[in-house]
């Protein structure tokens, strides 16, 4: 039987400790498993409670962060420290249903890599002010990344250790880990959860992380598509650069040609200058991303790809 990873960041949490891992206990019977529990720098008495849990049964293991910097860097603890073949992510708050753990597994059994959960009954009466954002995020993600889920937010997802062991995790990208994941070779499909409002405490999450998913998910496409070919997307730009630099120039000339309009009496010389710069610096930043690519690769013998299996060696 494969080993569990149960790891649960936990943000001022206190309220709900005892029954969150009441919960996880009974739904892990018979499995062997560790629980990581990340305490993110909690203003409560979070620690506090965690400690006790952890004095009462040894297959609890806490990390303390000295402050709280954000869920991402808290499940990347977790995942660093982790020893299970398999990992699973579980959000502290109980919105999460432990019960589905073993549901998850099973579907793993069938050949995935990676199992998501997915909320189906989330936000109801919410529908303009959460439910339809986060749908069209989820079919914004799904569509730029090539990971078809419907719900990346889901904290709840089991991983194969060897899919996930190598991911280094910045800003908000937890909820991209399926897509790193998929980059690695790996199966990824999701199951309906369950879904409960929290009991405890308020929500850590608001809308105003929006434009926060957009970033990330701007970056996770460059790493995708450039970043073993930076100077492709830096350099593209560049010369798009160019051209709308040689388009202005020209026009610039034929006003001035035709007699219709000196080059100060129009803004296209300045235009063209402009874009001539920036044309300029967008191809020296490709280069220098070139060389930082190469030196990470190299300074580290590190391959821009991964081997599945080999034979005979």
């Amino acid at each position: 039987m494969s080993s569990l990873s149960i790891i649960v960041p936990v943000y001022n949490e206190a309220a709900g400790i005892d029954l969150l891992f009441s919960k996880l206990r009974e739904a892990l019977t018979g499995y062997q498993y560790e629980i990581i529990a990340v305490n993110d720098g909690s203003k409560d008495t979070s620690w506090n409670e965690l400690t006790k849990v952890a004095n009462a049964d040894k297959n609890v293991k806490l990390i303390d962060l000295k402050r709280n910097f954000g869920q991402t860097a808290a499940i990347n603890a977790g995942i660093q420290c982790a020893s299970g073949d398999i990992f699973i992510l579980i959000d502290s708050d109980l919105e999460n249903d432990p019960k589905d753990i073993p549901r998850l597994l099973a579907k793993m059994e069938e050949g995935y890599d990676v199992v998501s959960g997915w909320r189906q009954n989330r936000w109801k009466g919410q529908y303009l002010t959460r439910k339809l954002p986060s749908l069209a995020a989820n079919a914004l993600i799904s569509k730029i990344s090539g990971v078809p889920l419907h719900d990346y937010g889901c904290t709840l997802k089991a991983y194969k250790r060897d899919v996930i062991k190598d991911i280094r995790l910045y800003g908000q990208m937890h909820r991209f880990i399926p897509v790193y994941c998929k980059w690695q070779g790996g199966k990824v499909t999701e199951i309906p959860v369950n879904y409960q409002p929290r009991m405890y405490g308020k929500s850590n999450y608001g809308l105003f992380r929006i434009y926060k998913v957009i970033l990330d998910l701007i970056m996770i496409k460059f790493l995708d598509k450039f970043m073993h070919r930076p100077i492709h997307f830096f350099g593209g730009a560049g010369i798009l650069s160019f051209l709308v630099m040689l388009l202005s120039a020209g026009l610039a000339v034929y006003f001035k040609l035709t007699g219709q309009k000196d080059f100060i009496q129009t803004p296209l010389p300045t235009i063209a200058a402009m874009f001539f710069i920036v044309g300029v610096l967008m191809i020296l930043m490709g280069i220098l991303a070139e060389i930082m690519m190469r030196t990470y690769y190299e300074s580290q013998d590190k391959f821009p790809f991964t081997i599945k299996e080999k034979v005979n060696f």
